[in-house]
């Protein structure tokens, strides 16, 4: 490891190595530093991604998915079933494993340097700029200098707090998470499931994402405001005892998911925050691969252009936040809006909900028509469905 790049990114996964992937193809010196052994592992996620949505930085490998998935099933509290198929998009439920690896090789391979079991404890900041980072390592502590540091360290991110930034969440935009992965469980393996109502998930929606070889992701995310006293485990093994009480259970995880709008200043002079880490995450759904590996490569590109310039102020950074917003963050706030009303809906609208989608000929649905009759008590987010679902 040197002791000077161009360019320091806190956190090993997708969005900083699409941010180390763009700076080192522009021929800056970068280089990542990931707290974990192995880039990849843990994995704390649904792994739930569209093809499309993929297929806009990389074309998919083979060894990144374990399923895919070309429909979704609505049950409501009164277990209505709704299906809706994937017409125009194909889900994939990746490995994030070997998914999150291979794209740290390919920003290896373009000139990027990672190293792993590297704990940032702090930012050097001189002068008002953030000049690089202190970073533990092989035991020892030692100061890593830098034009510009982008903190890609997720939704608990320290490198926003250190420099300043406002990343502070408000308790009812955080979902407390739980999933199990299990084997031995009999579904469609190309469909997801996804239960809503207070039975199931209070505020948000549990999930079933098949993984292939009759093994799932199985997960919830709840908000503690409609949750009450119960946590989001005691909910999902009430379901799976109901549910799925013979399968295998390989193994668990839990953790929290920021389901608010991405954060309106997410750069600094000389710091930049991407993904989980600046709250790019739909606020609906609680997915961020995407949207992260969006965020990242815009940063990576915006990055290169400062260095290019010699510009390092917040004033030039923040042509990132504007891409940003333009490209999904503008969509983010609309979805916050939709999900604000739909996590008030009562489990008697849920089940009208789904009752009138059933009428409506299954070739006929699409999520448009979904949470168009989900926003019906509140007409003006009718303009903001009809614009985030444009073209589904």
């Amino acid at each position: 490891m040197k002791n000077n790049y161009d360019i320091i990114i806190v956190g090993g996964g997708p969005s900083g190595s699409m941010s180390a992937y763009e700076i080192a193809k522009a021929g800056y010196s970068v280089c990542i530093l990931e707290k974990t052994k192995k880039i990849g592992s843990p994995v704390r996620c649904g792994e739930a991604v569209g093809q499309s949505g993929l297929a806009q930085f990389f074309e998919p490998k083979e060894r990144w998915i374990k399923s895919k998935i070309l429909s979704i099933k609505l049950v409501s509290p009164n277990s209505t079933e709704v299906e809706l198929d994937f017409d125009k998009e194909t889900g994939f439920i990746l490995d994030r494993t070997i998914f999150d690896y291979d794209l740290s090789e390919i920003a290896s391979d373009s000139g990027a340097e990672i190293y792993t079991e590297s704990y940032v404890k702090n930012l050097i900041i001189e002068d008002g700029f953030v000049k690089g980072v202190e970073v533990e390592r092989l035991g020892e502590v030692e100061k890593i200098y830098s034009k510009i540091v982008i903190g890609a360290d997720g939704i608990d991110s320290r490198v926003g707090r250190w420099g300043g930034l406002k990343t502070n969440v408000r308790m009812k935009d955080m979902e407390s998470c739980f999933q199990y992965t299990v084997d031995n469980i009999h579904l469609n393996q190309e469909q997801m499931v996804m239960y809503v109502g207070s039975n199931y998930a209070p505020g948000g929606y549990l999930w079933i994402f098949p993984k292939g070889n009759n093994s799932a992701n199985i997960g919830i995310g709840i908000s503690g405001k409609h949750s009450k006293y119960k946590s989001a485990k005691k909910y999902l093994d009430s379901f799976m005892k109901e549910k799925y009480p013979d399968v295998s259970i390989l193994k668990s995880v839990c953790g929290g998911v920021i389901c608010a709008k991405p954060i309106k200043n997410p750069i600094s002079n000389g710091l930049m925050l991407v993904g989980d880490a600046a709250h790019q995450i739909n606020p609906m759904t609680g997915g961020g691969i995407i949207s992260g590996m969006k965020a990242g490569m815009i940063a990576g590109i915006v990055a290169s252009e400062a260095i290019e310039k010699n510009d390092l102020q917040s004033s030039f950074l923040k042509k990132y936040y504007d891409r940003m917003y333009s490209d999904f963050g503008k969509n983010y706030e609309r979805f916050y809006r939709i999900k604000e009303t739909v996590n008030n809906l009562t489990d008697d609208d849920l089940d009208s909900i789904a009752s009138s989608i059933i009428s409506i000929p299954k070739n006929k649905r699409t999520l448009r028509t979904i949470f168009t009759k989900a926003v019906y008590k509140k007409p003006s987010l009718l303009i903001d469905v009809l614009k985030v679902f444009s073209g589904l």
